[in-house]
């Protein structure tokens, strides 16, 4: 598995006042009992196993975001802390209950790993060692992993730009955890970098702990994981900076290559061979070039061969051209807005997803449940089955498989001509057709559509939910706070009688 000697780039050892970042303070921890308001930013605290059930509605299959099941060990959910109107989003790594069984040895390496603060990072807010349980609470970062954006992405891969600058802020936290004495990342991969609110990529603090306290550094293919790992299990702050070349490879070509084949495809010949096509030939290929030699270096079979994490941060600094435009355009996702006040009551997915303004979460949501909340209000005698109806449930038809694909204006376009047939109201063609117009930057029309499923279903919360994100892209903050309110009273009064939707 060896790589050759780079010939093409030098690294040069970076002067002290490279990239140096402020240690912060640490932070003593305190136990945070159920009810008590969520812990500010700078603080980690043992959280009762109260706390994180509640948060994750009972660890409900829906609010999984690692892509195992709740079946797999050391899954990953998201949460909610909440109180009054302070609210925080939060992710929660529950482990198998044989993972950690000392539960001294699992708060004392939280508690480490939860004293680390940097902007680079998906910083670690908690923990819970209650009983047999064992889970860290972290930031929530809401926009998807990179594995998600450059091996699965749906509307646009990520420009060249931004992979630079990914790569860049990866080495930053790697750089931030070495100064704080923590040089040893687990199983570093595209999964473990996380984008926030702004688009920001970070690197997630799960990985500065293992996934049990004698369990295995790498959980990845063998064939990403560095040599002497696979020699004898050995992982030192070497093994971090191969792993650091999988990533740069990932990045240059789009897919996850296997380090001794992105290498062999090269063998000294145009590093176009290896680019993603996808970015259709849009990157420079001296910066490619580079990128290239420094994964050929961190992928060096002895580990005394590859670089230092300081030596890449000064070659990738250089390369960052762009530092003016901000993540979230460069990745090509909203701005992020969210609705100052939170409702006292715990929201629902679809109400989360709205209090954020995740247009993305809201469609979604929006197809997957189909049209079970129209009460019946599609159902048609035989008499009224005339060729016009056939022809405006052809028109939603057309709507719909839009809507799948995500091609809005034809969404747009089908909803309208059932609507305005008129012959059947249906709140959900409202509803869709609302979120169509958000995304497609025309808050007025899609308020407008959200008050008409209201009148079509008074008690439906879903429109009031749409209302309340149109009116945050409208500028009513404070309507759109009262609204949201209204919307989660709503749903707790639909929840006692019994109902399942949204």
């Amino acid at each position: 598995m060896g790589c050759c000697q780079s010939s093409l780039l030098q690294l040069k050892k970076p002067s002290a006042d490279v990239n140096e970042q402020n240690n912060p303070q640490g932070q003593k921890n305190t136990h945070h009992q159920n009810g008590e308001e969520a812990p500010p930013a700078d603080e980690c605290v043992e959280f009762s196993f109260a706390d994180l059930k509640a948060a994750t509605n009972n660890f409900f299959s829906e609010y999984i975001v690692s892509e195992s099941s709740d079946k797999s060990p050391n899954v990953v959910y998201k949460g909610c802390l909440q109180k009054e109107n302070n609210r925080r989003c939060i992710a929660v790594k529950k482990f198998t209950k044989a993972a950690w069984p000392d539960r001294k040895q699992f708060a004392e390496e939280a508690s480490g790993v939860g004293k680390l603060r940097n902007e680079r990072l998906a910083n670690l807010i908690g923990y819970c060692c209650e009983g047999d349980e064992r889970l860290l609470v972290a930031e929530y970062m809401p926009n998807c992993t990179l594995a998600k954006h450059l091996f699965h992405w749906e509307k646009q891969t990520i420009e060249w730009a931004m992979r630079l600058r990914v790569s860049l802020y990866i080495a930053e936290a790697l750089q931030y955890c070495c100064q704080e004495k923590r040089p040893l990342y687990h199983d570093l991969n595209a999964d473990r970098v996380l984008f926030d609110e702004n688009g920001d990529p970070r690197l997630s603090c799960f990985g500065l702990m293992k996934n049990s306290m004698d369990g295995k550094s790498y959980s990845t293919n063998l064939a990403y994981t560095p040599p002497e790992y696979l020699r004898d299990g050995t992982v030192i702050p070497e093994s971090v900076m191969y792993s650091f070349g999988t990533i740069l490879l990932d990045l240059l070509s789009g897919k996850h290559v296997p380090p001794n084949q992105a290498l062999d495809m090269i063998g000294g010949k145009n590093i176009t061979l290896l680019m993603d096509s996808h970015l259709d030939g849009k990157f420079s290929t001296e910066e490619a070039t580079l990128v290239f030699e420094l994964a050929s270096q961190c992928l060096q079979y002895e580990p005394r061969n590859r670089p230092s994490i300081r030596e890449l941060v000064a070659a990738l600094t250089p390369l960052q051209n762009n530092s003016d435009i901000p993540s979230y355009e460069m990745l090509g996702i909203p701005k992020h807005e969210e609705i100052p006040l939170v409702p006292q009551l715990p929201l629902s997915v679809m109400g989360d997803a709205c209090s954020r303004v995740d247009l993305t979460a809201i469609h979604q949501l929006l197809l997957v449940s189909h049209y079970k909340d129209d009460d019946g209000s599609c159902e048609l005698s035989f008499q009224e089955w005339t060729q016009q109806i056939r022809d405006m449930l052809e028109a939603r038809k057309r709507g719909d498989m839009a809507f799948r694909d995500k091609n809005f204006i034809e969404a747009i376009d089908g909803y309208t001509t059932f609507i305005d047939v008129g012959n059947i109201v249906s709140p959900t063609v409202y509803a869709r057709r609302s979120i169509c117009y958000l995304l497609c930057d025309k808050p007025d029309a899609a308020l407008r559509d959200a008050m008409q499923a209201q009148l079509a279903h008074p008690e439906w919360p879903t429109a009031f939910y749409l209302q309340a994100v149109a009116l945050v892209k409208l500028g009513m903050h404070k309507d759109a706070a009262d609204m949201l309110n209204e919307a989660s009273t709503l749903e707790k009064k639909r929840h006692n009688r019994g109902s399942r939707g949204y």
